[in-house]
């Protein structure tokens, strides 16, 4: 398999394509759509809620985690998490500003 040489790409590339590849699941957008309409943090919700078994919603969410987009804490033997809202939008004002570029072509008859 070959290198994919980010060092090549501008740092703004390569945290929207990190970005892009943790949104990238669906199991994933499940689970941030879920802790953005709770009113509180989740602690062991998500099994029942998404449907998946508790060691897949566990690496999902440690993905997540990773990537700074939720946030956890240890309550007893349970962890709980919540979107983080500072992370959350510096990502949409990354991808906002992604999306909102100017599309030269679109005003020609390119392709």
């Amino acid at each position: 398999m070959g290198i994919t040489k980010t060092e090549i790409f501008s740092d703004r590339q390569n945290e929207i394509a990190r970005i892009a590849k943790v949104l990238g699941h669906p199991a994933r957008i499940s689970i941030l759509e879920y802790l953005i309409k709770s009113t509180t943090c989740v602690c062991g919700d998500l099994v029942e809620e998404i449907g998946l078994a508790q060691p897949t919603i566990s690496q999902h969410l440690k993905e997540l985690k990773n990537a700074g987009i939720i946030k956890g804490t240890i309550e007893g033997t349970s962890v709980c998490y919540c979107i983080d809202a500072e992370k959350w939008n510096a990502i949409q004002d990354k991808l906002n500003m992604f999306f909102t570029q100017d599309i030269s072509c679109s005003k020609t008859d390119c392709c």
